[in-house]
């Protein structure tokens, strides 16, 4: 079912359901300007067959007109706001693997997923902030709205200011509504229902990253993993991370330059069965020379990430069977 990854500001319509590939998909949230279309769109077998859910939050492509026409160099910065096409990657190992999908369409620089809600830069907002004693902040509150990439990204190196004019408080508040919060409350939902089947889950947060720079004469990684220094992921599912993409022979770095954002703040519960990896991926290894369309090197890819997913989802199971709350995947 193509419609699931879109270009061109497509979108599902919001609320629809159709099965993918002998699971069931369905559609929610809604993208602020495309009437009908949804926010994000989500792939799941029930029961499980395994404890391992992939969520793309940075991919999404579909663009209403309005917010195009407010960018001043839409085709330039749009594209580099994007985890470009990473969703393919995530789509074919979701397929082969069994994992639950989460991907999002309404577009990075409308509202960033892997932010917190207050994590705004109000400078850019008519009217300012609200007063600060009705909102809580969270740790992460202003963070990155301080370097132009809060939760609504405001400029970007070597280009500068994204926008004509600032936002609407009303404007930012339907994001939030339509987007934000029910991206959050679906993935929430999904990492809950595969912790109540196998007694553990892990999320692995797809992202994808433009090419590191080479360091004293040696190679950069072509994989970085983030667990925000161990506090979203136990330390024995980080060495079979690390154990598949060795065996794959991909350099790989560990929380350096990435080491997890708001989705793994917000989502891990290590005490509760919920581990959080963020996974980044060069892009030269699934796109093309220029960046922007599927490359060679994409199957590869997708089988290094299933390969990935599928020794993780053996120490994931294991993980919940010492919970006590193990169940046989063939009941």
């Amino acid at each position: 079912m193509d419609r699931l990854f879109l270009s061109g500001g497509e979108s599902p319509a919001r609320g629809s359901t159709a099965s993918f590939s002998g699971g069931m998909t369905r559609s929610g949230g809604r993208v602020p300007g495309l009437e009908g279309a949804a926010a994000f769109t989500v792939w799941q077998h029930d029961p499980s067959p395994v404890p391992v859910v992939i969520a793309v939050p940075h991919a999404g492509r579909s663009y209403p007109s309005e917010l195009i026409s407010r960018m001043r160099q839409p085709a330039y910065s749009a594209p580099r706001l994007e985890d470009r096409l990473v969703d393919l990657v995530g789509k074919a190992v979701a397929e082969r693997t069994g994992a639950a999908l989460l991907v999002a369409h309404a577009p990075r620089a409308m509202i960033d997923l892997n932010r917190a809600s207050d994590d705004v830069d109000w400078d850019m907002v008519g009217g300012g902030a609200p007063d600060a004693s009705s909102a809580p902040a969270s740790p992460s509150s202003g963070r990155r709205a301080r370097s132009g990439l809060g939760l609504v990204p405001r400029r970007l190196p070597g280009l500068g200011e994204l926008w004509k004019w600032p936002i609407a408080a009303d404007d930012l508040a339907a994001r939030i509504e339509g987007v934000h919060e029910p991206y959050h409350a679906a993935l929430a939902a999904l990492l809950d229902s595969v912790r109540a089947r196998w007694g553990a889950a892990l999320l692995i947060d797809l992202h994808s990253m433009p090419p590191l720079p080479a360091r004293a004469g040696e190679p950069a990684a072509e994989f970085v993993l983030g667990d925000r220094f161990g506090a979203a992921c136990d330390g024995a599912l980080v060495a079979e991370a690390f154990a598949a993409l060795g065996q794959a022979r991909r350099l790989t770095a560990h929380n350096r330059p990435y080491a997890g954002g708001y989705v793994l703040e917000r989502h891990a519960r290590r005490k509760d069965g919920i581990h959080c990896l963020q996974l980044e991926i060069d892009r030269r290894t699934y796109l093309d020379a220029a960046l922007a369309e599927p490359g060679p090197g994409l199957a590869a890819t997708v089988d290094v990430v299933a390969a990935l997913v599928q020794r993780m989802a053996i120490a994931v199971a294991d993980l919940g069977r010492e919970r006590g709350h193990w169940r046989a995947a063939a009941e």
